[in-house]
């Protein structure tokens, strides 16, 4: 991916660098080839070439592109279940992971790292944004996902004879799982997604309360996967699930629905981020009736909402780390609504503003991997940036609202908000006036 060239300062707003401390006031952000070199107040500032692009805040917010961390591009509102797997040929669900990848972006998440993808289209998909072929996110990829035989995500009865083989490697025992991982490897998979639990939204067979895979199954896959220096996560509801999966080494655990003090204690002691995707189960039980969903799966979207505030609270409070995103791209949560998770956080289960920007951004770099170069506005760190008119530090819906946006900044570039428009390539964009860009 591409950086700018020449000096880029942004001022007149608060900076909010994304590690949890304050905001700085009357602060200025300089960007130089890409990258950031200053981040403090603006009156000990360094003072910028005479040509540098100079962009207003306009008494806004200042805060790193935020990372959506639980992350589905080839999910499109999804309303049942053969919407996942059968609906449309590889070919659509390409362009259609193309248009979503560009609708993050415009959201102000400048990264993301895939929950699962059919087809692996998300390794290809990282290609394309890498090289510049449409803009979308900085992402690591997870490709097909793996699952039990007879699991969550095994639901293509067998007399169908059409299998799951374009969204999720069905498995029974380890030798099958160390296999699925090395059908992966050699596809460029970054993370390998697994499904050691069910879900409210299938109460008949595999609920929240189901495991939907073995221990010795999901060793077997972590010990394959870090062989071959790839990370680990799961959909973990269940608390026994939660459980097997710090065992067993996952680097990541999705939902964390419901936690009890064994599995705390082992997630703080492996320091493991979790994904709680909340908004997701909130989503469910206020839109669900629309959609058809069952009052048995809404009841337990009810359940796994409660017990996963809970659990977000005590992870939090016991100083535990939390990643922001999830699910998005259901008819009830379709993408573009990734910011409605970080209100839900504030709002309803208890979290400080900065804490949950700190997740979103922060604490996202470091599940990617990538904490040296994104994450939080730092001297050194790659310019992603998102700059927004209003003080989300007071009301953070403001980055539900994009026309709120300035700039959505991706190494030092423009790539969305209202300054975009004013912007007719990149190298135009850094020979602008001051006053050409601002208007």
């Amino acid at each position: 991916m591409k950086t700018a060239q020449g000096t880029t300062i942004i001022r007149n707003g608060q900076l909010v660098d994304g590690t949890g401390a304050a905001p700085i006031p009357n602060a200025a952000l300089i960007l130089r080839d890409g990258k950031i070199t200053y981040a403090g107040p603006e009156l000990t500032a360094p003072a910028v070439p005479a040509d540098a692009l100079q962009i207003d805040a306009r008494g806004g917010t200042i805060l790193p592109g935020l990372v959506e961390a639980h992350y589905h591009a080839t999910y499109f509102n999804v309303e049942e279940l053969q919407d996942l797997d059968i609906k449309y040929p590889v070919e659509y669900i390409t362009l259609l992971a193309a248009a979503n990848a560009k609708l993050t972006l415009e959201c102000g998440y400048t990264a993301a790292r895939s929950g699962g993808c059919l087809h692996n289209v998300d390794v290809w998909l990282k290609m394309a944004i890498e090289e510049d072929l449409f803009p979308g996110p900085r992402m690591a990829a997870s490709g097909r996902e793996i699952c039990g035989a007879g699991g969550l995500m095994d639901w293509n009865p067998d007399f169908r004879k059409i299998g799951m083989e374009g969204l999720v490697f069905l498995i029974n025992g380890p030798d099958e799982g160390r296999r699925a991982v090395r059908k992966l490897v050699k596809d460029g998979v970054e993370w390998v997604k697994t499904y050691p639990t069910g879900d409210a939204a299938a109460p008949d067979v595999n609920d929240h309360h189901t495991l939907c895979m073995t221990f010795e199954e999901m060793h077997g896959v972590v010990a394959e996967a870090h062989n071959h220096k790839m990370k680990v996560t799961g959909h973990c509801r269940a608390t026994q699930g939660i459980i097997n999966a710090l065992r067993a080494g996952y680097d990541t655990i999705e939902h964390g629905t419901f936690m009890n003090q064994e599995a705390l204690d082992l997630l703080l002691e492996r320091n493991t981020p979790v994904v709680p995707a909340l908004h997701f189960e909130l989503a469910s039980i206020r839109r669900g009736p629309e959609f058809g969903l069952p009052q048995a799966v809404i009841d337990g979207h009810q359940e796994t909402l409660d017990g996963g505030c809970e659990s977000a609270r005590l992870i939090l409070k016991a100083g535990g780390r939390l990643g922001m995103g999830g699910d998005y791209g259901f008819g009830w949560n379709p993408h573009g609504d990734y910011a409605k998770e970080l209100t839900f956080f504030v709002k309803y289960v208890g979290f400080s503003t900065l804490d949950t920007i700190k997740c979103a951004t922060k604490t996202g770099a470091e599940i990617l991997g990538r904490e040296k170069e994104i994450g939080t506005l730092e001297a050194g760190k790659l310019a992603d940036v998102l700059v927004v008119d209003g003080d989300v530090v007071k009301d953070i819906s403001l980055l539900e609202n994009r026309k709120c946006f300035i700039a959505v900044i991706q190494g030092g570039i423009i790539k969305a908000g209202q300054l975009a428009g004013h912007l007719l390539s990149d190298s135009v964009a850094f020979s602008k006036t001051p006053e050409e860009v601002v208007g």
